[in-house]
């Protein structure tokens, strides 16, 4: 994984008071030592030179010194003036939601995810706030797992094109595939009929006649009416929910464990399959996510907020 060079946070600007407070003490300590080396010096004009050299630089060091404790004071009023959260706040971040960007969801936009943060608050049984956590990729997991307790045999397509289709199920009774699944984790945003019309045509394609499409999100009237009249079974996030309540405890712990894997919160790179890296735009902005083996791969995704 490449290091990822940019760190998280503002930039920091110029420090002019600082700098000058150093500079005044600089020349203060310097024009000091020139003038007792001319004091003792066997030439009555350095001697005299030396003195008038002393006798201005106390005022100069102590300017130098007001300067330096009035920087301090500025440094400690601005980081006392932003707010530090703590308690019941942190539990759960808010949900901002955001719009699908390409064949990945668009996470929300805004300062970085406290990962820390995020290992101390995972949830501890199946709501909707557990799609909220996740990445993609961890979605998708949650998914071929679920289909994979019904007793299928579920192989999941990790990154790169997978020309519409996300999981593969096999059943031990037909050869070839039995059936797709197509996986959107969307916040916010409706799956619409678009997108399930073009499932369609993926399964029409590979000539089958069961699919299902699952999202974390909702459908729209025209996504529930088509699907209805061409078989495809539709999943939105509540339909998701009830389906896992179905299974045992223990799969549901199972699927839960498989939500909260790794870092289930960094994305991952639709096109490389790798975990994705916090970056810094180069002439100042809002952190992003971009791929860890850039340049080779340029994708990226905005961050979402913590």
């Amino acid at each position: 994984m490449a290091k990822n060079r940019n760190r998280a946070g503002p930039r920091r600007g110029k420090r002019p008071i600082l700098g000058l407070a150093v500079s005044l003490l600089g020349i203060s300590a310097t024009f000091w030592v020139l003038s007792l080396s001319f004091a003792s010096s066997a030439s009555p004009v350095l001697r005299i030179f030396g003195s008038g050299l002393r006798a201005p630089m106390p005022y100069v060091a102590l300017i130098g010194l007001l300067l330096l404790g009035l920087h301090f004071f500025v440094a400690k009023l601005t980081t006392s003036s932003v707010p530090h959260i703590t308690g019941p706040e942190l539990t759960h971040p808010p949900s901002t939601r955001g719009d699908p960007a390409s064949t990945m969801e668009r996470p929300l936009v805004g300062t970085k995810i406290d990962p820390v943060l995020h290992q101390l608050t995972k949830a501890d049984s199946w709501s909707e706030r557990v799609f909220d956590d996740i990445e993609w990729r961890r979605f998708e997991a949650v998914c071929e797992s679920l289909f994979a307790q019904a007793g299928f045999t579920a192989k999941a397509q990790s990154h790169g094109a997978d020309g519409g289709v996300d999981i593969w199920l096999y059943s031990r009774h037909a050869e070839g595939p039995a059936a797709v699944v197509q996986c959107k984790h969307w916040r916010g945003k409706p799956v619409g009929v678009k997108e399930v019309r073009e499932f369609y045509g993926v399964m029409a394609s590979q000539k089958l006649q069961r699919g299902t499409f699952a999202t974390s999100s909702v459908f729209t009237p025209d996504a529930l009416r088509f699907g209805k009249e061409n078989g495809i079974n539709l999943l939105d996030g509540r339909a998701l929910l009830a389906l896992i309540a179905k299974r045992t405890p223990e799969q549901q712990d199972d699927l839960l464990r498989i939500a909260y894997e790794g870092d289930y919160w960094r994305p991952t790179c639709a096109s490389c399959g790798i975990k994705m890296v916090e970056r810094s735009p180069k002439k100042g902005g809002a952190a992003f996510w971009g791929c860890a083996q850039y340049p080779k791969c340029k994708s990226t995704l905005p961050m979402r907020t913590a």
